[in-house]
């Protein structure tokens, strides 16, 4: 890895205004996708703010029917966390299988978010869950924030403090993984609740995305037997080594349906 200047700001303030300062810097979170990238030389930051001394990223609450969570917290804490497990189980169990025990312990929330890998499994619960994401500058809808592969509406220097999900009536997440990386060859994450019925996908396309033709048929009638007949377009779908375009599409139905009948 090249050299690089090290920060450690205390305050979201103080982490703003040291990135702000550098010719080409990087937050740094739970460093799982960040640092092999470095040492492959894919990613060569000027310098890096670590984020993982800052009180205010951290922390899993309840309030107004939603459950928020610190854009500082890791996915073993998510996954292991009664208030998560008690307002979202199926938020529990995605954090849960995402990775192995070392990626989960040091990965965060936030990160998985702000990177949004085509396979990342957090982006499915964040669209799924029709979430809410509070920067240091303002709040975005899911809706908006994956706007394309490893690309999201975040603007240069922005920092996720914490993300809001509405807490559903129903929920849950059907992953497919890849064994050897144990990202989601496919995930679908399904919802019924304040955000109404919702189904989005990871995996399959080069990020997540909601599937209207699913939703609409569930929200007439919640019950796998309303997807029969339905398909998503395999055209433009993810095809490589590991699944083609069309195995992604039908693996699609198969999950939502899966979701569907785990939701109850």
């Amino acid at each position: 890895m090249n050299d690089f200047e090290f920060h450690r700001p205390a305050t979201v303030a103080d982490a703003t205004r040291a990135l702000a300062a550098t010719a080409d810097g990087s937050y740094l979170a739970g460093g799982q996708s960040l640092l092999p990238a470095m040492k492959m030389g894919l990613s060569t930051p000027s310098d890096l703010v670590e984020l993982a001394r800052i009180p205010q990223l951290k922390g899993i609450r309840v309030e107004a029917g939603a459950l928020v969570i610190g854009a500082g917290t890791t996915h073993a804490a998510v996954a292991a966390s009664e208030a998560v497990r008690g307002s979202i189980p199926s938020l529990a169990h995605l954090a849960s299988l995402i990775g192995d025990p070392a990626v989960r312990s040091a990965g965060t929330l936030g990160g998985s978010i702000a990177l949004n890998d085509p396979a990342a499994c957090y982006p499915a619960g964040v669209l799924g869950l029709g979430a809410t994401i509070r920067t240091d500058r303002r709040t975005i809808a899911a809706d908006d924030c994956f706007t394309g592969m490893y690309e999201t509406a975040l603007e240069a220097g922005e920092l996720i403090v914490e993300v809001s999900f509405p807490i559903p009536a129903k929920a849950s997440w059907q992953k497919f993984k890849q064994p050897a990386s144990r990202f989601s060859l496919v995930g679908v994450f399904v919802s019924n609740g304040p955000a109404g019925v919702r189904v989005a996908v990871t995996g399959a396309g080069s990020c997540a995305f909601r599937v209207p033709a699913f939703e609409q048929a569930l929200t007439k009638g919640w019950a796998a037997s309303s997807l029969d007949g339905l398909k998503v377009d395999a055209a433009g779908l993810n095809t490589d080594l590991h699944a083609t375009a069309d195995y992604r599409a039908h693996l699609v139905g198969v999950l939502a349906k899966r979701g569907v009948t785990a939701a109850g």
